[in-house]
């Protein structure tokens, strides 16, 4: 569960401590060198780069000796140079890493970032500021490590005016009711193919991403790929009643009913050309739409139980002064004011609690994202070194298994299926010593 409003006490109190913090460790960085202090931000996301310039503009006045680069790279490439350059050491060069949770783990596990310090930590796990899923992902082992930042979340996108045609004047609230929607609002031509998808599932593409669009859908019957043991350590979960009713979801749509194929036009530029009538995807798209289709008819839905969400943290890799730096820097970036910024500008949302009204009432479909009801539910990708081997094998274990038209009438097939996964997964989680009982 994750909360998006803040009584006006606590907001004043989270901001006052966070000031409290960031002039401390100005005037501990003005006491101890005479010389500017130089640090470099790395981000996996070239967008953000606009909010980091952002952020160092806004420090000028109490820092102003602080020199701040930034080097924002696609994020395969980030992951590759925060690799290289933590298991070598990093040098000279003072860093502020950004890294999703997921990622962050082996770094934590193998002491290769360091803690927060005192005044930090207790910046995060003040629940005024973060909810415990946000803080405790930017920990380890009840340390904290780094400062949450943004965060990936997603949320149903479905054009209005093809509901509208179809007799839909709402979106779906069960996965029953996806089913239903779709077959509504798919289009065909004369033979009865389908033209408009009513539904754009991810069925092909990059192994990982397809594993996690799962998850996704799974979550929604009350499953998950793996689930954590009483032993601490972690167990597949596939085959299950809800892995069974997500699978033969994506099968009924695909062979059944023919909502979608692996053939069709897919995702944002699908839907932004008119192509496919809902589907469900990041709040990156809301800013896509505005640039490629800004004409276009739309609204953003919740799911019907939650979401999964990907943290990114800021971390720290410097001595000294620097280290100052970095961390001031980072507190920073989470005053209300410059989270309102980045949510409005990049689109990227605050992992921050806080009231971001004047941003929703703009856009309004940044509500399905930050304004969730209180029973929502957010869950992650675990911080396991294997997280990306499990998903892309259950990926190509899902491919195979979309392409065959008889398990859309086959339960046992697709339990058996499903218990092979599980089996894989398994023996990966295994042989790192992970496998719980």
């Amino acid at each position: 569960m994750t909360g998006t409003c803040l009584e006006t006490r606590g907001f004043r109190h989270g901001r006052s401590a966070l000031a409290a913090a960031v002039l401390g460790a100005a005037l501990l960085i003005g006491g101890t060198a005479a010389h500017a202090q130089k640090i470099t931000v790395w981000s996996g996301y070239p967008e953000m780069e606009p909010f980091y310039r952002h952020v160092a503009d806004g420090m000028k006045a109490k820092f102003p000796k602080l020199e701040v680069a930034i080097e924002a790279i696609p994020l395969r490439e980030h992951e590759k140079r925060v690799a290289l350059a933590l298991a070598s050491g990093a040098g000279s060069t003072a860093l502020l890493i950004e890294l999703n949770s997921a990622s962050a783990g082996r770094y934590l596990n193998n002491d290769l970032l360091p803690k927060a310090p005192a005044d930090v930590a207790k910046f995060v796990g003040n629940t005024a500021n973060f909810t415990p899923f946000f803080a405790e992902r930017a920990s380890l082992g009840g340390a904290v490590y780094g400062v949450p930042l943004f965060h990936g979340q997603v949320a149903l996108f479905y054009n209005t005016e093809m509901f509208k045609a179809a007799g839909l004047d709402k979106p779906p609230a069960t996965m029953d009711d996806y089913n239903g929607y779709a077959e509504k609002l798919t289009q065909r031509d004369g033979s009865g193919k389908a033209t408009v998808s009513g539904w754009s599932m991810r069925l092909s593409g990059g192994g990982q991403g397809v594993a996690e669009k799962f998850w996704i859908n799974l979550f929604q019957f009350g499953g998950h790929i793996i689930m954590p043991t009483a032993d601490g350590k972690w167990k597949a979960t596939l085959g299950t009643e809800a892995g069974r009713k997500a699978l033969k979801q994506y099968l009924v749509n695909i062979h059944k009913t023919k909502t979608v194929t692996p053939e069709m036009p897919a995702d944002a530029e699908a839907f932004e050309r008119g192509q496919t009538a809902m589907f469900i995807r990041e709040s990156w798209v809301i800013g896509d739409i505005v640039k490629k289709a800004p004409n276009l008819k739309y609204a953003t839905a919740p799911l019907p139980r939650g979401s999964m969400s990907v943290p990114v943290n800021l971390y720290v890799s410097a001595k000294g002064a620097e280290a100052d730096a970095a961390w001031a820097f980072a507190l920073a970036a989470n005053e209300p004011d410059n989270q309102t910024w980045m949510l409005k500008t990049i689109g990227w949302l605050p992992n921050r609690t806080g009231d971001y009204s004047s941003v929703t009432s703009a856009v309004p479909a940044f509500a399905a994202f930050v304004d969730n009801p209180k029973s929502y539910e957010l869950f992650a990708v675990p911080a396991l070194d294997v997280s990306d081997e499990i998903l892309s094998r259950v990926a190509a274990k899902l491919v195979a298994a979309f392409a065959d038209a008889k398990l859309a009438d086959d339960d046992k097939g697709i339990d058996a299926l499903l218990l092979a996964t599980d089996t894989e997964v398994n023996d990966i989680l295994k042989r790192e010593g992970l496998l719980g009982k």
